[in-house]
């Protein structure tokens, strides 16, 4: 037994210094790899604008082309301008760790750095367009609150009627005719379709983004568990007798189930539906079923331990996308606070009434009794009654507080008339 447990140990030393070898040779040729991928996308880049747009950027002034073979080019475009920005971010990210100096290195960087240079307007145009976002509208109603005087002082105030003017001419008429010259104006149509696609460009990418989010951390997890985390921990634990439960729970479970087997085969025996069995022909399918049992807990457990470290690597991927999509970030929050903020004042009280009855409400402790017993057993840990209980008691207190904080502060001046609808639906 000991001299089986010595090789077993012994190939996993081996085994675990490959890996060491392996991982070392993968960081130290790291730099030289990332950098070689971003060179090649800014090279398929270059080759694009020689062929197709006559030596100048990718766009639809270097060339006339249609609306569907500009989108062709664009999203090519996209796809290697992202994968030049990850690449290069995985470059400087291991250049810190690995010193490098060579000067095809830096001839490569001064071709990569060209073609970037080159197409930063397009972030721009993204960020810095025409179209006010909503959260500048958002800002700028804010700033205009907080001018607006105490409700206490509106009587001496000389407030002038909208359409009062000091010209012959009212003004709205004057709106008016100066929104027909813009509406017959040579550039209108121009200035709407740039708008037009500026708008459709960021959904796309606040769309495309949000599937990221999700997607990403998903696979992650699976496809890590699946053939990082679970053989090696097949590898490490082994058949070993003493490793099976991970925690008392399980093998409560266990015992219980072995239980109800002994009882099941003394139940079938009392209403004649099984023949007599001699006392070493149960112990041998007791010992069969405990065996049975051994496995299938075994394997729960390797699968509960895979998880802690799966969702650890999918929780790394998704810092990684954050860290490194500032951009989209910006993009998708403008996104939803268009949607959010474009919603009528009902559906927004709706939207809040449900979330604090979901979360605070008065029968949200089973749905948080019920969504921490299974995170529990996700992770193999035992779900303790008394842990579950103190954040029940606790945590949505809390959250409560940080609701009612946020309406009584911010949806009060952003929204009062959402504000006065939600206290006639509560009441």
């Amino acid at each position: 037994m000991k001299d089986s447990f010595a090789k077993t140990a012994e190939s996993l030393r081996q085994s675990f210094k490959g890996y060491l070898r392996s991982l070392n040779r993968w960081l130290l040729n790291t730099p030289e790899r990332a950098l070689l991928e971003a060179y090649q996308a800014a090279q398929r880049i270059k080759s694009i604008e020689d062929e197709h747009f006559d030596r100048k950027k990718i766009s639809s002034q270097s060339a006339k082309y249609t609306e569907n073979v500009m989108s062709y080019w664009q999203v090519y475009l996209n796809k290697n301008l992202t994968i030049i920005k990850i690449r290069l971010a995985e470059f400087q990210l291991s250049r810190g760790i690995v010193n490098i100096s060579n000067s095809v290195l830096l001839e490569k960087l001064k071709v990569i750095d060209e073609v970037v240079e080159r197409y930063a307007i397009k972030d721009e145009i993204i960020n810095n367009s025409p179209l006010e976002s909503t959260s500048q509208l958002i800002t700028n109603n804010r700033n205009v609150i907080k001018r607006q005087p105490k409700s206490s002082n509106i009587n001496i105030i000389d407030v002038k009627p909208p359409t009062q003017t000091n010209g012959v001419i009212p003004g709205s008429i004057g709106r008016t005719i100066h929104k027909i010259q813009e509406d017959f104006a040579p550039q209108t149509e121009e200035e709407f379709i740039r708008n037009y696609r500026i708008s459709k460009s960021r959904t796309i990418i606040a769309l495309r983004f949000l599937v990221i989010l999700i997607i990403v951390p998903l696979l992650t997890q699976f496809l890590s568990k699946e053939f990082l985390v679970t053989p090696i921990l097949q590898r490490v634990r082994g058949d070993n007798i003493t490793q099976i439960f991970i925690n008392s729970d399980m093998e409560k479970e266990a015992l219980h189930e072995l239980y109800n087997f002994q009882q099941s085969l003394r139940f079938e025996y009392l209403l004649n539906q099984a023949p007599p069995l001699s006392s070493e022909v149960i112990q041998e399918k007791i010992k069969d079923k405990a065996v049975e049992i051994s496995e299938e807990f075994r394997t729960k457990s390797n699968s509960n331990l895979g998880n802690v470290f799966a969702d650890l690597i999918s929780l790394f991927s998704f810092g990684i996308i954050i860290a490194l999509s500032k951009r989209e970030i910006v993009i998708l929050k403008s996104f939803m606070d268009t949607i959010v903020y474009g919603l009528s004042d009902s559906a927004k009280a709706f939207l809040i009434i449900l979330l604090t009855d979901i979360f605070v409400g008065f029968h949200s402790p089973d749905g948080w009794e019920v969504l921490l017993a299974g995170l529990a057993e996700h992770l193999g840990l035992p779900a303790s009654r008394n842990v579950i209980f103190f954040f029940i008691a606790t945590f949505p207190v809390i959250l409560n507080t940080i609701f009612k904080y946020w309406i009584f502060r911010y949806l009060s001046r952003l929204s009062p008339s959402a504000l006065a609808t939600l206290k006639e639906m509560d009441e």
